[in-house]
């Protein structure tokens, strides 16, 4: 490594600015980065016209109200399909920003809103440069969402293939599929290192063309967002259990809606939830029309008989505010959740989880150990669990009591130090 090394991380938005993981994540990392002595990092996030008054369609490239070392990307014609950028202008000021920074490394965290052109743009500006990527889903392997789910029945996908995702995008014929995978290769083969932040991610990669010698998991790190010290939960059975994150169809809003009205018509219904997040206008109309039509019916029950609370979008600063109010964080994802910051932020304050039984959910949360799984998409066997978290003596506090520390962006950083080194 250089005396000092220059990174520059380029991120699908801002985290103050676009709503999930991979911007938080990218963030804490250019913070944690801007402490270690020889290193000079710089951000760009991609904007679009989401970002409201922020985003400047003619600017192409711009600071971000005063931070040091941060700027803005604003996209204009990004093609979703290809994740192709149609602007000239906007990969002249890329270029522009290369030459100014001269990084040593550059380290994509996605390609949506930002282009797998850039990726060859600075590999040609600057032949020497270390380049890595980090997949925050599998954007790459499925054009539907990135999450593999199959759009003709909602169960999970484990491959691709030009007619299976013909399938689920019946707009596209096959061999679009087979060209859309030869580009993305033919950018992607300037990577030097890709990462993943959970291991079971890896296999699906290597299985769609990635070289298993030049993919790594890093795991995702957070800062500690205890602010001041928790205090006890009282005495009496665990039974507040919270849900934080965006209602849109792959969180499985609805499959904890729909275990809370069986347990309802069984008669059981000392126990409590927090619906902690907004964003229901991404869901589809029948996910959006069927957590309206349960909020409605809860807020028309006096006041004693309503178990399900929406208390609408929060910002991390109130995450230990909305912890404190829950003895379980509930995870009822049903795709497969590739990492899950809201289990490292379940973490920080000592609550067990109950998530699905795949993807990063499974192999993050040990069954039985730390927390519990139930049948992904079963709503019957989430409200077996919410029963059994309820009733069970001593069965939180055992849970609890093996409930690991969430990873640091301290050791996120560390991984992607020693990586940039390598590469």
């Amino acid at each position: 490594m250089s005396e000092v090394e220059k990174i520059l991380l380029i991120s699908l938005g801002h985290p103050e600015l676009v709503l999930g993981g991979s911007p938080v994540v990218c963030q804490e990392l250019f913070d944690e980065l801007r402490t270690r002595a020889g290193v000079e990092c710089t951000m760009l996030a991609a904007v679009d016209r989401d970002a409201g008054d922020v985003h400047q369609p003619k600017a192409g490239i711009t600071g971000f109200d005063g931070r040091d070392g941060v700027y803005l990307l604003h996209q204009t014609d990004h093609d979703y399909w290809l994740h192709r950028n149609n602007e000239p202008l906007l990969v002249d000021r890329f270029i522009a920003l290369l030459r100014a920074i001269e990084p040593d490394v550059v380290h994509f965290h996605h390609f949506m809103s930002i282009g797998l052109d850039l990726i060859g743009t600075v590999r040609r500006i600057l032949p020497s440069c270390r380049i890595l990527f980090t997949f925050h889903e599998f954007a790459a392997i499925c054009a539907a969402d990135g999450h593999m789910v199959r759009r003709t029945d909602r169960s999970l996908c484990d491959r691709a293939s030009p007619v299976r995702c013909h399938q689920c995008l019946p707009d596209r014929q096959p061999d679009e599929f087979l060209i859309r995978k030869m580009w993305l290769e033919r950018h992607l083969s300037h990577v030097d290192r890709f990462t993943c932040p959970s291991r079971f991610m890896i296999e699906p990669y290597v299985n769609w063309g990635i070289p298993r010698d030049r993919i790594s998991h890093v795991t995702n790190g957070q800062r500690s967002r205890v602010v001041r010290p928790m205090l006890t939960p009282p005495d009496g059975p665990r039974n507040r259990f919270g849900f934080f994150g965006l209602l849109h169809d792959d969180k499985g809003v609805t499959v904890l809606l729909r275990a809370v009205s069986l347990l309802r018509e069984t008669g059981f219904t000392q126990f409590r939830i927090d619906i902690n997040g907004g964003g229901i206008q991404h869901a589809s109309a029948p996910v959006r029309r069927e957590i309206e039509t349960f909020q409605e019916a809860e807020r028309l029950l006096p006041a004693a008989e309503r178990i399900v609370s929406f208390n609408g979008a929060y910002s991390l600063d109130q995450i230990q505010s909305r912890m404190a109010r829950v003895d379980w964080t509930i995870v009822p994802s049903v795709w497969w959740e590739i990492f899950g910051l809201v289990i490292s932020e379940a973490w920080m304050f000592g609550r067990p989880v109950i998530c699905s039984n795949v993807g990063g959910m499974a192999e993050r949360v040990t069954h039985e150990v730390d927390g519990l799984h139930f049948e992904m998409g079963d709503p019957a066997s989430l409200a077996a669990t919410i029963r059994r978290a309820c009733t069970e003596d001593g069965l939180w506090q055992r849970l609890h009591a093996a409930v690991p520390a969430p990873p640091s962006r301290a050791e996120m950083a560390d991984g992607f130090l020693a990586l940039y080194e390598a590469a």
